[in-house]
């Protein structure tokens, strides 16, 4: 039998360069990092906040605290868009900390563009589907919602979801479990009332 051998995600050679460039202080390494992680690092603080300029603020906040401190990243706990998620996701806790709130999700930001080829009858179920959906996730308690967000919205693997969660694997699996049953049980229950 083999041994096992943990995996350990690598850089490319083009990012470990670049964050090489950037602790030397290039700013254009800086320019070309945030060009490839940032939508994605925005996609997630988005998810959870539902508040563009929060989201925003956080995305912010993660490439400010790379820029700074270039060697915090350490590719042996995953890759640099985990590592972003979740200096996002730090700065989005502090902010509601500070605030004494949780960002409300605004459901028409939220709400994907439907089918410009359906017919007007079509796009408002696919609509109205959309906002049951983002209000149900909303109403998700905070780690659940999380580890929707990460595994299902952003198809992250568990173990990097994990890490971005700050909690076991085991864990983040259960949370998942249990998210997808309340939204599914809330949807549901909102199939049942209307039809």
């Amino acid at each position: 039998m083999l041994p096992f051998v943990p995996w350990t995600p690598r850089l490319s050679a083009d990012t470990a360069s670049l964050l090489r460039a950037l602790a030397r202080g290039d700013t254009r390494a800086l320019d070309t990092l945030y060009r490839q992680e940032a939508a994605a690092v925005y996609r997630y603080a988005l998810a959870l906040a539902g508040e563009p300029a929060a989201a925003a603020d956080a995305t912010q906040e993660a490439f400010v605290a790379l820029a700074e401190r270039p060697q915090a990243f350490d590719a042996g706990r995953g890759s640099l868009g985990a590592y972003l998620a979740g200096v996002a996701r730090h700065a989005l806790l502090a902010a509601w900390r500070r605030s004494g709130r949780e960002a409300e999700v605004d459901d028409e930001l939220l709400a994907q563009r439907p089918d410009d080829d359906a017919d007007p009858a079509q796009q408002l179920v696919q609509r109205q589907d959309l906002q049951q959906l983002w209000a149900a996730l909303r109403a998700l308690p905070w780690p659940q919602r999380e580890a929707v967000v990460l595994v299902d919205l952003q198809g992250r693997a568990y173990a990097e979801a994990a890490r971005i969660a700050g909690c076991e694997l085991n864990t983040l699996r259960t949370r998942v479990l249990r998210g997808r049953n309340r939204l599914a049980a809330a949807l549901g229950a909102g199939q049942g009332d209307a039809g």
